[in-house]
């Protein structure tokens, strides 16, 4: 570090959460990114210079060598994720992969071994973990003036092709399992507890693609609450993940960083963190945790058991 500031490498900074992680860095104080990488160097030095980034390279391996670098963000396709984490790990640095860990359990636990072998901080982007909305029902799980009855949640998008988040091409195939339930698989054992009993089904997989366009999932948690998880990449709209906290004392909407109650009344959630933008608050955590040399909250430990869930699922679904 230089001048108590991180200096961070965006790898897969031309990419739709590249970008979404350097807008939050750059609200950052404590943060510096010091390089950014992209496919091409055309790519990467056009997002470099958007967002005054001294040094542009193409590819991932450049970052590792680099004595400018003590944090990597990693927001690259699915597959490449843990191998890649474990290499930022070997190499000294601290990492902050996006969601989803690993596409497999054996990477995923292959990972968590990594990460206990080092001194690193190691921080996986459940960013459902650090949306406002998400932060103030868990605000009231802890204190013991809410406890979750069920959560019935909705993961809609439009992917009869292989295309990204900009509408853009997309080199890699997502997947509603690995990707899109992991965020939910975690929640619900964020607000409720371990997750004890876990059931999923599927739809027909696409001729093309060679995955699944639909699922449904079923979550039971330690304290007896329950989760029903429908996923699609065959919905026309509206698009993103809707969340039902159905309670004790209370029935909460979550719609990414807004919150609403049962009667569709808007909480108000700004003043539950420094802002609203839930993959800043994210960034903000990990740069917390590396200057304080603690473990950050969604450290890969604290998230293993999502996957270990996601590893049973997709044995019954085989």
């Amino acid at each position: 570090m230089t001048n108590d500031r991180v200096r961070v490498a965006v790898v897969g900074a031309t990419g739709a959460f590249g970008r979404k992680h350097l807008e939050g860095l750059a609200e950052i104080p404590e943060a510096e990114v010091t390089v950014v990488t992209g496919t091409s160097t055309e790519k990467a030095q056009a997002v470099a210079d958007e967002f005054g980034v001294p040094n542009a390279v193409v590819g991932f391996e450049p970052v590792l060598e680099r004595d400018d670098v003590d944090a990597v963000i990693l927001a690259t396709p699915t597959q490449q994720h843990a191998a890649q984490t474990r290499a930022v790990l070997a190499a000294g640095k601290h990492v902050e992969v996006e969601i989803p860990l690993a596409d497999s359990l054996a990477d995923a636990e292959a990972t968590l071994a990594a990460a206990e072998a080092s001194d690193r901080v190691a921080m996986v982007g459940h960013t459902r973990r650090f949306n406002p909305s998400h932060q103030w029902v868990h605000n009231r799980v802890v204190s013991g003036e809410f406890a979750v009855q069920q959560m019935d949640v909705q993961t809609y998008f439009f992917r009869r092709t292989n295309t990204n988040a900009k509408g853009e091409p997309r080199s890699w195939t997502d997947h509603l399992l690995w990707h899109h339930a992991a965020h939910t698989v975690d929640l619900f054992a964020y607000q409720a507890g371990r997750i004890v009993e876990a059931k999923a089904m599927q739809g027909p997989i696409h001729p093309d693609l060679g995955i699944a366009m639909d699922m449904g999932i079923l979550l039971r948690s330690e304290s007896g609450a329950i989760c029903t998880l429908s996923l699609s990449f065959n919905n026309e709209g509206p698009f993103g993940t809707f969340f039902r906290y159905i309670g004790d004392t209370g029935t909460y909407l979550a719609r990414y960083d807004d919150l609403y109650t049962g009667h569709d009344e808007q909480i108000d959630v700004s003043q539950v963190a420094v802002s609203m933008n839930g993959i800043e608050l994210q960034d903000r955590e990990f740069i917390a945790a590396i200057r304080e040399g603690r473990e950050p909250n969604s450290s890969i430990r604290q998230v293993i058991d999502c996957y270990r869930v996601l590893g049973a699922l997709e044995d019954q679904l085989a």
